[in-house]
Order: structure tokens, then C-alpha cells, then sequence
């Protein structure tokens, strides 16, 4: 008998299903697996953060952005003011872990370092309005993730593996 892997069946089902440009959304596309609610915290805690962005207009907070999803994108976790945040708060409330594929995630966070580091570059050239538009769609995105657990960036992503040249 023949033992075929669960990853490797969704992968196969991935393949047929790219070619009528359509993807599975709950297949495994990383073997690594991250926790939603911590995500959604974290989310939060963005949104947040892009709200006293847009209200106060200090780079500060801009920064701790930066910092932040640099962090986090190093996978240094444990310095990540918004990741120890996020583990406190879920901890504290014996919230069951929601696990989802790390690679979208992981895509979408690379975007937050991107979207944040144009701020920071925007805040020092004094570009405010590009920086508040830039803001905006930080805020836009973090608050479809923390309310309605819809990651644009996710959905970029899928879209990226739906029509990538380069798929295996």
C-alpha cells in the first residue's frame, strides 16, 4: 500500500486547480503553521498604531512600526513589542490557538515591513501626504484582518501562486 501525504495531495489538487485559475485556500502551502488569534491581536495592535499615526502625525509611532514588523520578519519574535503583547493577552485568556498557513501571513507581513519602511522614509523627506495615504492603507488593511480575519495581503499572495510563471 502506497502512502501518500495529505500536503502532497493538496499540492497536486493545487496544480489541476491553477490552470483553471482557482486555488484552495485551506490547503497546507508552508509545513509551518502560525497561530490567527495572534495574528488578529497583532493586527489590532497595527490598526492602532496607524490611527495615532494619523492623528498625531509623529514619526514615533511610525517607527515602532518599523521596529516591529522588522522583528518580526527577522523572526525575532521575543523583541517584538506587539508579539509579546499579543502572547500576554492570549495566554492570559486560554484563547485556543486558530492555526492557518504561515507563508501568506508571512508575504503579508513582508508588505507591512515594506508599507511601514515607506513611511519612515516618507516622515524623514517630509512627504506628509504621501505618508498619510501611505498610513491609510496600513490602517485599511490591519482593520480588515483584525475585524473580519481577511488578509489582503494573503489574498495577493494567493493570486501571485495562482498566476506565478515559476510554480513548481
Amino acid at each position: 500500500m502506497v502512502r501518500v501525504s495529505e500536503s502532497f495531495l493538496c499540492k497536486m489538487a493545487i496544480k489541476l486547480k491553477s490552470k483553471e485559475k482557482t486555488m484552495y485556500q485551506s490547503c497546507p502551502i508552508s509545513l509551518r503553521r502560525v497561530d490567527s488569534n495572534n495574528v488578529r491581536i497583532i493586527s489590532f495592535q497595527v490598526a492602532l498604531f496607524a490611527v495615532l499615526i494619523l492623528l498625531t502625525g509623529n514619526m514615533f509611532f511610525a517607527m515602532v512600526l518599523l521596529f516591529d514588523f522588522l522583528m518580526r520578519t527577522l523572526r525575532l519574535t521575543h523583541l517584538s513589542p506587539f508579539q509579546l503583547i499579543a502572547k500576554f493577552l492570549l495566554t492570559s485568556w486560554n484563547v485556543t490557538p486558530k492555526l492557518c498557513d504561515e507563508a501568506p501571513k508571512r508575504f503579508a507581513l513582508y508588505l507591512g515591513l515594506a508599507i511601514s519602511s515607506i513611511l519612515v522614509l516618507f516622515f524623514l523627506i517630509e512627504l506628509t501626504n504621501p505618508a498619510t495615504f501611505i498610513v491609510s492603507i496600513l490602517f485599511i488593511c490591519a482593520l480588515f484582518e483584525t475585524v473580519f480575519d481577511f488578509c489582503i495581503g494573503c489574498k495577493i499572495y494567493y493570486a501571485i501562486q495562482i498566476v506565478s510563471p515559476w510554480k513548481k
